[in-house]
């Protein structure tokens, strides 16, 4: 007796849907972030980790650059008044800074910021709301924001920066900042607004400083 043959189970049926699994496959694997050359994001994210590289290229360990990276964010206008006792990073000024007693406040000059801070058992911390701002929140912070696309980023953001010496780089953040900052489209205001980020653009200004 010949049996029936077997229908192969990658011929789709006559009329009927095809599968969705590969559409499934798409959607849960993106491009790899390697491929990213424009990413939408608003601008907080992108100053948080700029400054949190530049604090890095200061002297700043990652913990602190972190933490002082997302306080720089939220802080909306400089600080005005209250100016003894700022002072511009630099290796002495960090010995001295990480030789305070414990809650003492220090104001640190970060891309044209005065942002407080003070000297905990894990190193200096940004102050918000008169708590020590964590590192691993805003760490967290910018991998919800950024998605895969964060290490490419990062990567490029370190490049720039270590094309200054930090005393120069100390003079020069903000400018550089506002040249690779996301694009807002006209019309557009609010912090909170989505603008592309160039990573060529930002890549191209590592090359050409």
């Amino acid at each position: 007796m010949q049996l029936p043959e077997r229908r192969s189970r990658r011929q789709p049926r006559p009329g009927g849907r095809k599968s969705g699994r590969r559409r499934g496959i798409s959607n849960r694997h993106p491009c790899p972030a390697g491929s990213q050359t424009r990413i939408l994001i608003n601008r907080a994210p992108v100053l948080t980790l700029w400054a949190a590289i530049v604090a890095e290229r200061l002297g700043f360990d990652r913990e602190e650059a972190l933490s002082l990276g997302k306080a720089v964010a939220g802080l909306t206008a400089q600080s005005k008044g209250r100016r003894l006792g700022i002072f511009a990073p630099t290796q002495e000024a960090l010995k001295k800074a990480r030789k305070e007693k414990q809650a003492n406040e220090l104001w640190i000059e970060l891309l044209g910021r005065h942002v407080p801070a003070i000297n905990t058992p894990e190193g200096i911390r940004a102050v918000n709301k008169e708590k020590p701002v964590d590192p691993g929140a805003v760490e967290r912070y910018l991998e919800g924001k950024f998605g895969e696309a964060l290490p490419a980023v990062r990567e490029a953001m370190r490049a720039l920066a270590k094309g200054f010496k930090a005393d120069q780089l100390a003079g020069e953040e903000f400018r550089l900042y506002e040249e690779f900052r996301p694009g807002i489209p006209e019309g557009v205001a609010g912090w909170g607004a989505k603008g592309e980020l160039d990573l060529n653009r930002l890549r191209a200004l590592a090359l050409n400083n």
